[in-house]
């Protein structure tokens, strides 16, 4: 943790300090901010304030007073309730507005982690919280240099695999042998672990109507045939099996033949196409140095899918922050779910995924891009046509 960068984050936010809270570790954010021991045992609750000007300073139950170990400043004990409140006003003294991991109306929930009578007791102590959603991003979303090129070599991996898997069903078909959904979400499985590779659940391998259902997962028992004349969606990600390393994250989609339906070609230009520009359009602010928010990047790919008249069969945010978890803390591509006006930074990545679900079938195509300094990139292998699963 770089107490002198946080320090310079919320004086040019306009803030005079970032609150830290927990209790029975929930709130993972702080742990990892703070480089904190996240396997330690936490039963009563500790605050930790960075003020913009000064030392941290601390407030620790005296049962748990270890738990804040390690860190720079003055760390006070407390035991009784009366202790805690005075312990909170004396940490804040002089504050008028902080962040907490809050966020107003839950728009952004990845970020939204104190509880509701916990952050009443921090604005009776005379403060205005406000979100620490662009202070998380900054210290939380930004990946090293180490982390990207994990990425990039998890990508590299998992482009192979999701090749096989294809692969997989057209040899199937072409031996007539049965083969199901399920039967490739586990070949997957076995690719990431033979390369290397942990997810924590998936693939989604879905077949006609099953598309449909952005979260669909197959289960041993009933999961669909998969026949020649069929399409098929694959979303899969995984990570090296490193510490530190971060996901890569992709959905590609195929036809059981030789020639696609005109029906599901069109979607599928659609959706690639509207993909492009949300990916150009990030491409763009990166290179002019525009100040860019997620919900513009949705913007670029949901008004092109509403001019095609398919708006109301894209019903889920164009992409969402990719870290350590598959979902990141970072800025995500929405102006559907959420109005999310984070600014996108350098050193962060994301999904761009835009769909169209119909009740026959569904595309999707989802691809990574990571902002560097001057440049935005697509860090994996781009679907360009559909492939043919013959």
């Amino acid at each position: 943790m770089h107490i002198d960068d946080i320090q310079a984050a919320l004086r040019e936010e306009h803030l005079d300090g970032w609150l830290f809270f927990d209790h029975h570790q929930r709130d993972p954010l702080a742990y990892r901010i703070l480089k904190l021991n996240s396997k330690q045992v936490v039963t009563r609750r500790w605050y930790y304030f960075i003020p913009a000007h000064g030392d941290p300073r601390g407030l620790v139950h005296a049962i748990e007073s270890g738990v804040l170990a390690g860190l720079p400043g003055d760390v006070r004990k407390y035991s009784s309730w009366s202790a805690q409140l005075d312990g909170l006003h004396r940490l804040l003294a002089g504050s008028r507005k902080i962040a907490m991991q809050y966020s107003p109306n839950c728009s952004i929930p990845y970020v939204s982690l104190v509880d509701g009578g916990t952050i009443e007791l921090v604005r009776a102590a005379g403060v205005e919280v406000v979100t620490s959603a662009n202070l998380v991003q900054l210290f939380e979303a930004r990946w090293t240099a180490e982390q990207l090129e994990m990425h990039l070599e998890a990508g590299r991996r998992v482009d192979r695999v999701r090749a096989e898997a294809f692969q997989k069903i057209a040899a199937a078909l072409d031996a007539r042998q049965t083969i199901t959904e399920w039967d490739v979400n586990r070949f997957i499985r076995a690719g990431f672990e033979e390369s290397g590779l942990i997810t924590d659940h998936g693939p989604i391998v879905a077949v006609n109507a099953n598309m449909s259902n952005p979260h669909y997962e197959p289960e041993p028992e009933g999961s669909r045939q998969i026949h020649k004349g069929d399409a098929v969606l694959i979303d899969m990600w995984a990570k090296l099996d490193q510490p530190s390393a971060v996901f890569y994250d992709i959905t590609w989609t195929g036809y059981c033949g030789l020639t696609p339906p005109s029906a599901l070609e069109n979607i599928f230009e659609i959706v690639r196409d509207a993909r492009d520009r949300a990916i150009h359009r990030v491409q763009r602010a990166v290179a002019t140095a525009e100040v860019l928010h997620g919900f513009d990047v949705d913007d670029a790919a949901r008004s092109y899918i509403k001019e095609q008249g398919f708006g109301e069969y894209f019903v889920h945010r164009t992409g969402h922050s990719i870290g350590e978890e598959v979902h990141g803390t970072g800025a995500n591509m929405d102006n559907l779910e959420t109005h999310d006006e984070r600014r996108i930074i350098a050193g962060t990545c994301f999904s761009v995924e835009p769909g169209v679900y119909l009740p026959e079938f569904g595309i999707r195509s989802e691809v990574n891009v990571y902002v560097g300094g001057t440049e935005a990139r697509v860090t994996g292998e781009v679907q360009q046509e559909l492939v043919t699963i013959e």
